[in-house]
């Protein structure tokens, strides 16, 4: 049974906000989406979509606005023979299973639909549509998409769970396990940590894990970002819990700023460049001297889409990890665009961030 996610409405491709947030709710209740299908208020061709939809083996959720609300009713009522009747201030199918403010299931014939309204600044409506496989994610550090391949498929087949290896960055592997119908997930994950005790680790969400860690530990990070620009700190405070470990961060774009904040040495700067090894280095250093953080992350590069020069082309970024007792660099040579390029630096520094100490973050 696929899972088709429809939005209906300009508002949900232009305004880029709402849709990520919706997008934010809608992956934590449904495991898996088939398609993504857009369309305007005035698209004449939705009815003929929603009655072969509604006609064949689906799961869809509607999306729309309360002011099309009711008329996305209208035309499922039509196509379902069946009429709206008022329920919690809102109009709906009357075959309507199950309902709460803003949103609606409708079960008919072997489809099911979930029908929400949201609209701009408003909380996302009870989600209702539900998936029955169980699935559960660990993250796999250091390690090849073929070596974890190798290593978990036979472990996948005794447990009866299927899996799906995503490349996160170089080094990073996310695994996605899903239960068949006699899967044992929990069993899974016990007997692949045993293969990868210094690499795996039990969790969707890497950085709220971080944080769930260092707070455990009663442990402060710190940040020193460059050419991300903050994105790293955002990484952090999207979660609940970042102020527990996360006191704070300089975004320090400029070299003055460097000398000044972080004391980065000019003879350095002047030396070997903002973009170094050597730079992020003491950026690591002087975030911790002014934070009296455990741990601190450091970024400097070039994000494009220009500043580049033969010895530093576009891509080029330096990431830095140092705790009390380690540190350490690395070189990156990145592809994409600007935002592309911010964004596997930080994952990169998150991931040296676990690397530096394999006892905190790998113990379970």
């Amino acid at each position: 049974m696929k899972t088709h996610l429809i939005f209906i409405g300009n508002k949900f491709t232009s305004n880029s906000s709402l849709y990520e947030y919706i997008m934010r709710k809608i992956r934590e209740k449904v495991d898996f989406i088939d398609s993504i299908t857009y369309f305007k208020e005035s698209d004449n061709s939705l009815f003929l979509y929603l009655e072969e939809e509604l006609n064949s083996p689906n799961k869809l959720m509607i999306i729309t606005s309360k002011k099309h609300f009711s008329t996305v009713g209208k035309l499922i009522c039509t196509v379902t023979s069946d009429n709206q009747v008022l329920n919690e201030n809102m109009l709906m199918p009357s075959n309507s299973s199950v309902f709460e403010n803003g949103s609606y299931l409708l079960q008919y014939n072997d489809s099911v639909a979930n029908v929400l309204h949201i609209d701009e600044m408003q909380k996302m409506p009870e989600i209702l549509l539900h998936q029955e496989q169980s699935k559960a994610v660990v993250q796999i550090f250091e390690k090849t998409k073929e070596e974890v391949l190798s290593s978990l498929s036979q472990i996948a087949q005794t447990f009866d769970v299927n899996i799906d290896i995503i490349l996160i960055v170089d080094g990073w592997l996310r695994v996605d396990i899903v239960s068949k119908k006699y899967g044992n997930i929990s069993e899974f994950i016990k007997s692949a940590k045993e293969l990868f005790p210094q690499n795996l680790i039990p969790t969707s969400n890497i950085v709220f894990y971080i944080i769930e860690k260092l707070s455990n530990a009663n442990k402060k990070i710190s940040f020193a970002e460059s050419c991300s620009g903050g994105l790293l700190s955002y990484y952090f405070t999207k979660e609940n819990g970042a102020s527990k470990v996360l006191d704070g961060a300089l975004v320090t774009y400029s070299n003055e700023i460097k000398e000044n904040w972080l004391a980065v040495e000019h003879n350095i700067l002047e030396d070997y460049g903002a973009v170094s090894s050597e730079v992020v280095a003491q950026m690591s250093e002087g975030v911790l001297n002014v934070s009296y953080a455990d741990y601190a992350l450091s970024i400097s590069g070039i994000a494009g889409d220009g500043g580049g020069s033969e010895l530093k082309p576009v891509g080029t970024v330096y990431v830095g990890a140092s705790s009390k007792t380690h540190n350490a660099s690395m070189h990156l040579s990145l592809d994409g665009d600007r935002n592309y390029i911010q964004v596997q630096s930080v994952l990169f520094a998150i991931k040296m961030l676990i690397l530096i100490d394999k006892k905190m973050f790998f113990e379970i």
